[in-house]
């Protein structure tokens, strides 16, 4: 049976207020709630939080950055969060961006793929409860163990849009986490993970698979719409390199030259004129209730896929959320 999670927003206006969004997915059902981690709140004091104050919802993370925290410290906040939830929680792990590593982070964007198996690695070590030796060529050593605390199973999720991270969340994660993507290049990518899963002599069907459908279901259509223009348009100019790729892969090259342009020129405006309405109907999930249900169904339809994460968009109201999430309750 597919099942639906939600992902809580960046930029919500308190603790309290993502609280309330963890009780009322609990309440309608959903299977998990994620939170991000960018230049905001830290993930990690919301999802303790979010332990308190619900009962049976699994708790996720978007994605913790390498540079932020060392993998040691990961699996330390791994097994501490499952102490706190009572094992509902899974880690969100990524190549995050050059962006993020060099401005915030204040590190070299260096080896990311090398580095994001590597971790992995080294959560589990940790995670486990064995003395930590490793040897790779991001991280090397060890001779210390967890003390004071029970050791414990964390599965950690890989978001990923390109095949090679995709692949390698088959041979070493848990759980694959991916967005933006059209269902005919969310097969494509989910081919990548199946021989990733091969290449690590492990079952696909263990994996985990979650698709971050963003959502904005309005009785104006038009609304809804425009709300998911103006965010793709962002995606594409302004969050990173890998968005932009991505989406210019899946037959949207010209669209995604002429946003990027439009956007780093300096008029906004023409960048969301730029995104066309194949691009909505393809990539999220926006209109009416019925089209809004419509395209959650058709990602569920997809083989291979768990789940299915419903995302928001950044301009969204906080009533339009709560629709949204009504609309869209498993």
């Amino acid at each position: 049976m597919t099942r639906r999670d939600v992902v809580a927003p960046g930029g919500m206006p308190s603790i309290d207020t993502i609280g309330e969004m963890a009780e009322r997915a609990e309440a309608l059902g959903y299977d998990r709630i994620s939170v991000p981690e960018v230049t905001g709140r830290d993930a990690v004091t919301l999802l303790a939080t979010l332990a308190e104050r619900t009962d049976a919802i699994g708790l996720s993370n978007d994605v913790l950055s390498l540079w932020g925290r060392s993998p040691a410290m990961l699996g330390q906040t791994g097994v501490t969060l499952q102490e706190a939830s009572g094992g509902r929680y899974r880690m969100g792990l990524g190549t995050s961006s050059p962006a993020l590593t060099e401005q915030w982070h204040l590190d070299d964007y260096d080896r990311p793929l090398r580095r994001l198996r590597e971790a992995i690695e080294v959560v589990k070590q940790v995670a486990s409860g064995n003395r930590l030796e490793y040897d790779g060529e991001v991280f090397d050593g060890g001779g210390l163990a967890l003390r004071g605390v029970e050791p414990a199973t964390v599965p950690v999720d890989v978001a990923a849009l390109g095949p090679k991270t995709t692949e390698l969340a088959g041979r070493f994660a848990d759980g694959w986490v991916p967005q933006l993507l059209t269902t005919d290049a969310l097969t494509d990518r989910l081919a990548d993970l199946r021989r990733g899963a091969e290449l690590g002599d492990r079952d696909p069907e263990d994996l985990r698979v979650a698709v971050t459908v963003r959502s904005c279901a309005l009785e104006d259509a038009a609304r809804a719409r425009e709300i998911a223009r103006r965010q793709i348009a962002f995606m594409v100019a302004a969050y990173g390199p890998y968005y932009r790729q991505s989406i210019a892969q899946q037959g949207f090259d010209a669209e995604t030259d002429a946003i990027h342009d439009a956007w780093t020129g300096g008029d906004q405006a023409d960048a969301v004129a730029a995104v066309t309405a194949e691009m909505v109907d393809g990539l999220v999930a926006a209109g009416t209730p019925a089209t809004v249900r419509k395209t959650a169904a058709r990602y569920e339809a997809v083989d291979g896929v768990d789940a299915v994460r419903v995302g928001f968009f950044g301009e969204m109201t906080a009533e339009e959320r709560r629709r949204t999430m009504t609309v869209l309750e498993p």
